[in-house]
């Protein structure tokens, strides 16, 4: 799977664990897997693939 543009190793994992392998909690951040939003009520029960490509973004503060 590629996860903001770098190849990721490793099985199926779904979202919220990948996340939280990554160091974040979740607050201020959106996920695309695919080009498509995945809401945070699905974090947790959409599985990643390894053919699927992620995006993460993180709100910054400031103006």
């Amino acid at each position: 799977m590629r996860v903001n543009g770098a190849a990721r190793e490793g099985g199926p994992v779904n979202v919220r664990a990948l996340l939280e392998e990554m160091g974040l909690d979740g607050r201020g951040v959106a996920v695309a897997r695919n080009g498509e939003i995945v809401p945070r009520s699905l974090w947790d029960e959409t599985i990643l693939d390894v053919k699927d490509v992620v995006e993460i973004v993180t709100a910054a503060a400031g103006g």
